[in-house]
């Protein structure tokens, strides 16, 4: 997957720096509320030394003085930024858990809602930018959960980490650059540039480049305000993005082969499941996500929000030999027997895997956590 408008591996005490010099203080500018400890500032003599080297650099590409000191006092580096940088390991999820999530019931229910209250902001963008209602909803939906999981990590503290750390040191120390120039524009506070562990900000989660580039402040209040709760700049800008990236206006990104679909190129993500007729406005919504799945994801969920049902075609059994409906039935029959998997959404993740491994061990069998045809038929 390339990066393009955001770091993907698609979804945080304090060291006061504002002299760039790691003393520890309590007067911290930037909540830490609700963080895990690992996304906390913690002593780092290293980091404290990059960050005084650093202002030079900053000073070079016009950021103030004043800029800077209100930007780190109260940051710091954050070990858990590093670890999940490090621990990203190439995971493929199979197109039907991906849409399992993606265009779930409960998503679905919420866009539709989300679409009814913002429908004026939604109608006036799609006649601005040209780009459909219900797919700038979606973008919306699968970056932020329509707006209720923003991201609370200082970005300050997070992309000056990752560009201490050095792993993808020039990409961060870009960002980090581009998230000062936006405190230092006014566009929001050092406090109020929050986003995700990686500096994803906001309803849409722009990094801080594409901020740069494609924020727009619709509202007209002088701010490109992404991180309120009025989430109108923010999904404005996402129109602006896809419109700047080739979104092209009155046609539709594609759909399942078979349900009037408009003619394009023939993809099947999946091997045996269904397949997809798809347009250029499909390699528009890839700019936001480089993943066929995502972009699938997006306009399945649009179409959904607009009414739409589930897909028509059918996916094959996983490599353990079970559909997903024999998924939803292990997972309630676990959690009918007193092991709660956390929903029933036949995707087998973590909390599932948990509650496998707990119900195999109170039976007394191997610990695998992982499910079978064998433990279905033995909770059935």
């Amino acid at each position: 997957m390339t990066v393009s408008r955001r770091n993907f591996g698609l979804g945080l005490g304090a060291l006061a720096l504002s002299a760039c010099g790691g003393a520890a203080t309590s007067t911290s500018s930037v909540p830490s509320v609700g963080l895990p400890p690992d996304l906390r500032p913690t002593p780092n003599a290293g980091y404290d030394a990059w960050v005084a080297s650093f202002r030079s650099r900053a000073a070079s590409r016009g950021i103030s003085s004043s800029t800077l000191n209100a930007a780190f006092r109260g940051t710091g580096y954050l070990p858990g930024c590093v670890k999940r940088d490090r621990n990203q390991t190439e995971f493929k999820r199979s197109l039907e858990d991906y849409l399992s999530i993606a265009a779930s019931d409960e998503r679905v229910s919420k866009g539709r809602a989300a679409f009814a209250r913002q429908r004026g902001t939604l109608q006036t963008l799609e006649g601005r930018y040209g780009v459909d209602a219900e797919i700038i909803c979606a973008v919306w939906g699968l970056e932020s959960y329509f707006g209720e999981r923003r991201g609370n990590v200082p970005v300050i503290s997070a992309t000056s980490t990752l560009a201490y750390d050095g792993r993808r040191g020039a990409f961060f120390e870009k960002q980090l650059i581009a998230a000062l120039k936006i405190l230092q524009n006014g566009d929001i506070t050092p406090a109020g540039m929050t986003g995700s562990w990686a500096g994803a900000m906001g309803h849409t989660q722009f990094i801080p480049t594409s901020y740069q580039a494609f924020a727009v402040d619709f509202t007209g209040d002088g701010r490109r305000d992404i991180w309120s709760e009025d989430p109108t700049d923010a999904l404005a800008s996402t129109a602006a993005y896809l419109q700047r990236n080739g979104w092209t206006r009155g046609v539709k990104w594609g759909g399942e082969v078979g349900s009037g679909a408009p003619n394009g190129s023939i993809i099947q993500p999946q091997r045996g499941g269904p397949r997809f007729s798809v347009t250029r406005n499909f390699r528009a919504i890839k700019r936001y996500n480089n993943s066929d799945a995502y972009a699938i994801g997006v306009g399945h969920l649009a179409d959904r929000i607009g009414g739409a049902g589930p897909l028509r075609g059918s996916f094959p059994p996983d490599a353990n030999g079970l559909t997903k409906d024999d998924r939803v039935a292990l997972q309630k029959g676990l959690t009918a027997r007193g092991f709660d998997t956390g929903g029933s959404d036949g995707v087998i993740g973590p909390n599932s895997e948990k509650a496998i491994r707990a119900y195999q061990a109170s039976k007394g069998l191997p610990t695998t956590g992982k499910p079978s045809p064998e433990l279905l038929r033995i909770l059935g």
